[in-house]
């Protein structure tokens, strides 16, 4: 955690050249608790907003079967880009259950997955894979200085004992973006 997989994703999403290839985008905030029903019904709702000549209305329906068909329905020879942020949940079935309507697709269409686990990784088959990695003692101080000081350059002769401390605590935040 903290390593900016949402926020590499993030970019990804709201880049100029993303925005023009897919008809539409889609980001859903998975987290631990996944409900394939949930993320099916938030996949559905904003497909539906995002597309004009479908009947805009919330999805009372807690059917899986019903929200699968009509996911597909609304997503079917479209190019979209859907976001499955933090994803935990390593069940094939319920991956399954979730990507099967979205086979219908558009060439193109992709689907983006952020998570902390191997084993989701292994199960959904997503390729190419990105492994981020912490970032290094170096380029965490430039983050911290930059923030801190409001740039990367610590004039050393007048802050000696600031950039001794600041070095100290960019090497504790492990690499981590999200703690600098």
């Amino acid at each position: 955690g903290g390593v900016g997989k949402t926020t590499l994703a993030q970019l990804v999403y709201n880049d100029e050249k993303v925005e023009e290839h897919f008809d539409f985008k889609v980001w859903v905030c998975v987290s631990e608790d996944f409900d394939v029903v949930r993320v099916t019904k938030s996949l559905l709702e904003s497909v539906v907003r995002n597309t004009p000549s479908a009947a805009s209305k919330v999805w009372e329906s807690d059917n899986l079967d019903i929200l699968r068909v009509e996911l597909k329905k609304n997503s079917r020879e479209k190019r979209f880009l859907f976001v499955l942020d933090d994803l935990w949940n390593d069940n094939y079935n319920d991956w399954d259950e979730l990507v099967s309507p979205l086979i219908d697709g558009k060439p193109g269409s992709s689907v983006i997955i952020t998570t902390r686990q191997q084993k989701v990784v292994e199960m959904a088959k997503t390729f190419p894979i990105y492994k981020l990695d912490p970032l290094s003692d170096e380029d965490c101080w430039s983050i911290l200085s930059k923030h801190a000081l409001g740039s990367d350059e610590c004039d050393a002769s007048k802050n000696t004992a600031l950039e001794e401390i600041g070095r100290k605590i960019a090497r504790k935040c492990g690499g981590l973006p999200l703690a600098l």
